[in-house]
């Protein structure tokens, strides 16, 4: 249970926090490039713990569980909090709305057919969706510490909405595998 992949997927868990404080308000460029600096730490340990996971054969039954968890409370948590401080607004939210959306309209569907023994791989589309996901939302952090270049927020900004129209294609891709096991 206590295996490094575990170990590193529950410090990602246990790490949201302090990147939530990071990111609040009261906070100047330094914490900013900080929670960069801690969320780009958090994207390199969820690629260890499914590496590590499956190189060394100790996939098991709660890093399956917590790996996607993880993902999810961070997507959540950073999106959240760049809405609140204002790095996403006005129709910038659709996108990160669309990509909440999604990640929870997933997970229920991963829930459901899981219950049915039905298995959804990750396709190669979810896995660019989750690339422009971590690019998007590293950009906008990053933005908070580099406020003299612009274009840093730019790009976030861009990949947010490349994020949110892939997130939309993989969630009804997702959607359709599920829908033919409903009643």
């Amino acid at each position: 249970m206590l295996t490094l992949p575990n170990l590193l997927t529950l410090s990602r868990i246990l790490a949201v926090p302090i990147l939530v404080a990071l990111l609040w308000p009261v906070g100047g460029w330094f914490d900013y490039a900080l929670a960069f600096a801690l969320y780009c730490l958090m994207g390199i340990t969820d690629y260890f713990d499914g590496y590590l996971a499956r190189a060394k054969g100790t996939v098991s039954r709660l890093g399956v569980f917590l790996d996607p968890i993880a993902d999810k409370i961070m997507i959540a948590a950073v999106i959240l909090m760049l809405v609140f401080v204002d790095r996403v607004q006005g129709l910038h939210i659709i996108a990160a709305l669309v990509i909440l959306i999604r990640e929870i309209a997933v997970s229920g569907l991963r829930e459901f057919l899981a219950s049915l023994q039905v298995s959804v791989p990750v396709s190669q589309l979810a896995k660019w969706k989750t690339t422009f996901q971590l690019v998007a939302l590293g950009a906008l952090i990053l933005a908070g510490a580099v406020p003299q270049w612009p274009w840093v927020h730019t790009v976030g900004l861009i990949s947010l909405w490349a994020a949110a129209a892939l997130t939309a294609v993989t969630g009804w891709d997702y959607l359709r595998v599920g829908l033919k096991h409903m009643d």
